[in-house]
């Protein structure tokens, strides 16, 4: 198990597949900031609020060169069907075999009516054009977080 990453520090390197066919890798954004939001499952309540209110901002985004991406362990089919559904503007990749989510620190023990199991901490990471960790968010209440983040990017671009 490797230890999860911290803010001032390299993020973890990926290579993941990603909607509409393709695949993405941390390489691809140096040189602009990278919000990369790791959320549970498509499709389900607040992992559509997240992605929509993403969605919603990406044009505040791009214009201060932020890049969104989302990663789930759902399949790059999946996220397609994701998007078209909710007319989503955000990149999503997927981590089916965990290895990037693991990387960041983020498959963890959850339990949910007293019984435990396994799954994705809902996290994001904001990550510098040089690929350095500047800022993360653990354990998100998804109400108010694209603000909190987009907030984040505008004072460090001020």
């Amino acid at each position: 198990m490797s230890v999860a990453p911290t803010e001032g520090t390299q993020a973890p390197d990926f290579t993941l597949p990603r909607d509409g066919g393709g695949t993405i890798s941390l390489n691809d954004f140096r040189g602009k900031i990278l919000v990369l939001y790791f959320y549970p499952k498509d499709d389900t309540s607040g992992c559509t609020a997240e992605a929509i209110g993403f969605s919603e901002q990406i044009k505040a985004f791009a214009d201060m060169g932020v890049v969104i991406v989302g990663v789930s362990k759902d399949s790059a089919q999946k996220h397609d069907k994701f998007k078209a559904k909710h007319d989503l503007k955000v990149i999503l990749a997927a981590d089916e075999p965990l290895d990037v989510i693991k990387a960041y620190g983020l498959w963890i023990e959850k339990s949910m009516y007293g019984r435990k199991y396994m799954g994705i901490e809902r996290a994001t990471f904001l990550i510098d054009a040089k690929g350095m960790i500047t800022k993360i968010w653990h354990k998100i209440r998804v109400k108010g977080h694209v603000e909190q983040v987009l907030a984040e990017v505008k004072e460090r671009n001020a």
